[in-house]
């Protein structure tokens, strides 16, 4: 009899072992397992989307990230923002070197996983969908795909971006709440439409919900997800 798969307990591993802190659910393939990194929000941390990782197909080496800049008590950043002004101020310095600094965690997640380097996604929610888009535009050629859920493109990246012939193969979706009150739907709508101009179509849905990851964006998701394996 065929023994059935059965999720390790996720593993919580130190920053002296990989560059980030993070918790992984192992993938049922023993080699050149597709991954899907998750990125939290700002304020959150690694536990937050990781309690997803029982939806995602088995196949899948799940990677939830802690974001490098600590904010408080369990509450991390990518970098920090401000809003007082009513428009996100950021930390371009700590942006840029988060930036990085997720480039090289795939580079190590792919090696110390043996996992397929041409099978790897980024999804994010909030600033890590900021994160996710930064990292579409920057190194491209190192993914698959990305999901940006309830994120914005910053403008402070675009001058960064590769060229669009190499944009060309990452899949993009992008999900957004059209009463998001933290980061405006038009955030999304002005990612697309930029997208659009250098030629990327993105799988776009807007919801009826706030500042938010449901469940129906997550299912769509995931349809969208098992497309690109097709």
């Amino acid at each position: 009899m065929e023994k059935k798969y059965e999720p390790s307990i996720m593993e919580h591993l130190k920053g002296d072992q990989l560059i980030l802190h993070y918790l992984v659910r192992q993938s049922r393939v023993a080699t050149k397992a597709p991954v899907l990194i998750l990125l939290h929000g700002v304020g959150s941390n690694e536990h937050d989307l990781f309690r997803r990782a029982k939806q995602i197909p088995e196949e899948f080496l799940v990677v939830a990230a802690r974001a490098p800049y600590q904010l408080g008590p369990d509450r991390f950043g990518w970098y920090e923002v401000d809003f007082s002004s009513g428009k996100p101020k950021i930390n371009l310095e700590q942006a840029e070197k988060s930036r990085d600094v997720i480039r090289q965690f795939i580079n190590q997640v792919v090696e110390k996983y043996e996992a397929d380097a041409k099978q790897v996604f980024l999804a994010g929610f909030s600033q890590g969908a900021i994160m996710c888009y930064s990292a579409f535009l920057t190194y491209p050629k190192k993914l698959a795909g990305i999901a940006a859920w309830s994120g914005r493109l910053l403008e402070e990246v675009k001058e960064f971006a590769k060229p669009a012939a190499s944009l060309a193969s990452p899949g993009l979706f992008i999900a957004h709440g059209t009463k998001d009150e933290v980061l405006p739907i038009h955030y999304a709508r002005d990612a697309y439409n930029y997208f659009s101009s250098l030629g990327i179509t993105a799988s776009y849905h807007e919801y009826d919900m706030p500042h938010a990851l449901t469940n129906q964006v997550f299912d769509d998701f995931l349809a969208w997800l098992n497309q690109q394996r097709l």
